[in-house]
């Protein structure tokens, strides 16, 4: 089973289930998760492949998605759903083939569709990285700096490097990332509904939910809402942290 982190105590609000997106881990959440704990319980994921979680050759939407539907078993309650990028893909896939354990659903700036580009090029940065020649993430940051110029992405993906006297290691099973990015790029084709509601948060600045892809949004999930925060990117919980909780908050709390 996925590793978990839960905040809060449980109340007559549903819990929330947050999940990350690709190269990220419960922990890049935390601090969101706590904000949103203080009249709920809030559970955060590393989904498989990432973080403490187990790795496995399959990195599917279907795979991941069974992976959420056995953490919402577990806990044993149906669930208000959070997912960004990658795992905003997962969530709709959960909703859409779970649909009885799924609340409400809220999609952080990813749309149900195919895009053109992918992350085979990072993946490949990260495992030419060597990983046995530092002994401080700032060193492996100068060697990254090398290949990826932006310091924010490469600020990202250090906090999946473990650090050890042991060894130094990815908490991301970057063979089967790279394998599975044609599935991780695209969306699987589910002939199904979702008929909870349905809230798809997209950045201004970002790309990837278009007016063309709400066609496709509105068939899957026919109770969908839209909204935009002015002047975020695709990392919008972080370009725009105070709006973003806003809309959260807004959503799963209104109704």
């Amino acid at each position: 089973m996925l590793n978990i982190q839960s905040f809060g105590d449980q109340s007559n609000i549903p819990d929330l289930l947050i999940i990350h997106g690709l190269f990220g881990s419960a922990r890049n959440w935390r601090a969101i998760a706590r904000n949103l704990s203080t009249d709920r319980q809030v559970h955060v994921v590393d989904m498989r492949n990432h973080g403490d979680s187990f790795w496995d050759d399959d990195n599917s939407y279907e795979a991941m998605a069974n992976d959420l539907a056995r953490i919402i078993q577990f806990l044993g309650v149906t669930l208000d759903v959070l997912g960004h990028s990658m795992g905003g893909k997962a969530g709709m896939v959960l909703a859409l083939t779970y649909p009885e354990l799924v609340n409400r659903l809220l999609v952080a700036d990813i749309a149900p569709t195919t895009y053109a580009h992918d992350q085979t090029f990072n993946v490949a940065a990260m495992q030419l990285l060597p990983l046995d020649s530092f002994t401080r993430r700032s060193e492996a940051d100068v060697i990254l700096a090398q290949t990826l110029p932006d310091e924010n992405i490469r600020a990202f993906f250090l906090q999946s490097l473990k650090i050890s006297e042991t060894g130094n290691s990815w908490q991301l099973n970057l063979n089967a990332l790279g394998t599975n990015m044609d599935k991780i790029i695209s969306f699987p084709n589910i002939n199904s509904q979702f008929n909870g509601d349905t809230l798809f948060v997209r950045g201004g600045r970002s790309q990837y939910i278009l007016n063309s892809h709400l066609a496709d949004i509105q068939t899957l999930f026919p109770n969908y809402n839209l909204t935009t925060i002015e002047g975020a990117g695709h990392w919008l919980h972080a370009d725009a942290t105070r709006a973003f909780l806003l809309a959260v908050k807004n959503f799963f709390v209104s109704k």
